[in-house]
């Protein structure tokens, strides 16, 4: 089916049963995302609140809650799409095949946008900031969020829709040092291409013009996420995958979504810059307050019975997994095909995407020779780390796998896989200095850290052990060791302290286990964690701490570590410092009283009794 709105698309989904509506008064300081969290958790139904306190404009939330749902939304065009990406990398088969490919071909045509519709639904009526539902999503947030806005700039060199750039971006509505009403905060990250646009404008002395839509045909939001290559219009792309022609005008020189439930414009002016945040995101932290651009509101439309969706994001996973999910059903093998050699990435959502990525290559530079190691893994690993949103990886795990059995998606198989080869003094690659993605507070400051490639390949020279050997279990200033996984321990360390203390405590480390490099062979990879019972519970949370509190030059420190020719290695296991250091950003924690307050929802009579398993 091909939704020409979102009411549309929910009405959809609560004829098969993916929908509840939510009758009773929520309150959307912190009630109505503790309610979304606590029916995504259950891989529950979307939910369409009726009656948001102190607001006459309904919302949704867990529309794309799962896998499942997500392609059941897209699923007249999900195998179209694909065999569109499938046409693009391989345009020959076009050609050959001409008559296989004509539907897609005639459903390029909903690719071109179509302005000055007839109906325009979204000027309707004009409203304030303070008519949206404001809601707040975690205790320490800093004010209410747009959490699923489609951001459309312009390129003042080239301008037009052919040449914009819809992007995701949070929008904070409230709080701070913003002007109610007057001025909303517009938070962007590195590689994005709203930078450019804003960048070019700046160079000319011109406010850039922003437009944000929220609402309308699911496609949009898609779109809005969809990692396009440059040149190629999100609007375009909403076209195809909605199966309906992305309709705008122009107001006052903006552009407006004719088919959005509402739409903020406004101009970002040259070095005019606000504190926004914090706001608990995807990495399971807060991002902290820092100065951010500022959207100095121009005017606010609604479509009557607008309906306002939205997600909340926190410790992965969350609904946010199922855009990955989606995206990766849709482009399958694309960026395979943009990186020779390459067989397969994974960004892994457990560890909050970018800080940890699984890779596997090919090695085929020397086939005439017996020796097996990394050679053209490294290459493909430099050629990750030089591609659009990859670069923004802090750990890469990359292998060869000749049996082709392998697969990054089997996380724990995949890293047994690594355990079992690595060469520690030769397979550890650092990038000092560089950047990393703008929610990762492991780095030295904002947007800076560093990276680490580990390419490992050849012959099996362990077997990942799974007896704590005994000299670890009688180490002291260290307690608790606990096995994560074969050949990954971690131990109980005190509160990290200070850069200082840890190298003194290091070098504790190394005395009481240099001597018994021996003994651990089997154990290449040892945890430092504040809590080693809750890192070693499960493999997500292994994940998650190991990989979003480590900054790699930082960090990382070996047993009998080595320097040779400015390539640094160890001949005992390889020690990762995962503690929470002083200048990390807090956890998102769920506030105990909001989730008390939720059990009328929940219990016998609420609108979600018995809706989730």
């Amino acid at each position: 089916m091909l939704y020409q709105s979102l009411e549309q698309c929910l009405l959809d989904l609560e004829k098969q049963g993916q929908l509840v509506r939510v009758k009773e008064e929520v309150d959307p300081h912190l009630q109505m995302a503790a309610i979304h969290l606590r029916v995504h958790e259950a891989q529950g139904p979307a939910l369409l609140f009726e009656n948001v306190k102190g607001n006459r404009f309904r919302a949704a939330s867990n529309i794309f809650g799962t896998l499942d749902r997500s392609k059941f939304i897209f699923r007249d065009k999900l195998a179209l799409i694909q065999q569109l990406i499938e046409l693009k990398n391989k345009p020959i088969e076009a050609l050959k095949h001409p008559l296989d490919n004509l539907q897609a071909g005639l459903a390029a045509l909903k690719a071109f946008p179509l302005k000055n519709p007839f109906a325009k639904p979204v000027l309707a009526q004009q409203i304030r900031i303070t008519d949206l539902p404001l809601i707040q999503h975690w205790p320490m947030d800093g004010g209410a969020f747009i959490t699923l806005p489609q951001v459309y700039t312009e390129d003042v060199d080239k301008p037009g829709i052919m040449n914009a750039n819809l992007g995701m971006y949070r929008i904070q509505l409230n709080g701070n040092e913003y002007e109610l009403n007057k001025e909303i905060g517009l938070h962007y990250q590195l590689h994005r291409g709203i930078g450019v646009h804003q960048a070019k404008a700046d160079k000319k002395g011109h406010p850039l013009k922003v437009s944000i839509f929220v609402g309308g045909p699911p496609a949009h939001s898609v779109a809005a996420v969809m990692p396009l290559p440059e040149g190629i219009s999100e609007m375009t792309f909403a076209g195809v995958l909605g199966g309906r022609r992305f309709r705008y005008c122009y107001e006052d020189g903006y552009c407006i979504s004719t088919d959005a439930d509402f739409v903020i414009t406004g101009e970002v002016l040259q070095q005019y810059n606000k504190p926004e945040g914090p706001f608990g995101d995807h990495l399971g932290y807060y991002s902290l307050k820092h100065l951010f651009p500022v959207l100095k509101v121009h005017k606010v439309y609604a479509k009557k019975n607008a309906i306002w969706p939205f997600t909340v994001v926190g410790r992965p996973p969350q609904e946010d997994t199922s855009f990955g999910q989606l995206i990766h059903t849709m482009t399958g093998t694309a960026i395979q095909l943009e990186i020779p050699g390459l067989k397969e990435v994974h960004a892994v959502d457990a560890a909050g995407v970018h800080p940890l990525l699984l890779a596997i290559g090919s090695e085929r530079y020397t086939p005439y020779t017996p020796a097996r190691q990394p050679a053209e893994i490294l290459t493909i690993a430099n050629h990750i780390l030089g591609t659009g949103q990859l670069s923004l990886a802090k750990f890469l795990f990359i292998t060869s796998d000749d049996t082709n059995q392998l697969s990054t998606h089997h996380v724990q198989d995949f890293f047994q896989f690594i355990l079992k080869r690595i060469n520690l003094s030769r397979d550890i690659h650092f990038y000092t200095n560089t950047s990393i993605d703008t929610l990762d507070y492991s780095g030295t400051a904002l947007n800076s850290g560093s990276k680490v490639v580990i390419a490992a390949y050849g012959e099996i020279i362990r077997e990942p052990g799974t007896e704590i050997p005994g000299v670890v279990r009688e180490l002291q200033s260290f307690k608790n060791p606990q096995l994560v996984m074969p050949g990954i321990l971690v131990l109980t360390a005190s509160p990290f302290v200070s850069y200082e203390e840890t190298h003194k405590l290091m070098s504790t480390l190394d005395e009481q286990l240099c001597s018994h490099v021996e003994l651990l062979k089997n154990f290449p990879v040892i945890i430092l964690a504040d809590d080693a019972d809750f890192v070693a519970s499960t493999l997500n949370n292994f994940l998650w701490v190991s990989f979003t509190r480590c900054n790699p030059s930082h960090d990382i420190y070996g047993i009998n570590a080595i320097t040779e020719n400015k390539h640094w290695g160890c001949k005992g296991p390889l020690i990762i410092d995962a503690r929470i250091k002083p200048h990390h950003a807090p956890p998102v924690e769920k506030n105990a009283a909001v989730e008390r307050s939720l059990d009328k929802f929940f219990n016998k009579g609420g609108s979600l009794y018995n809706k989730i398993r």
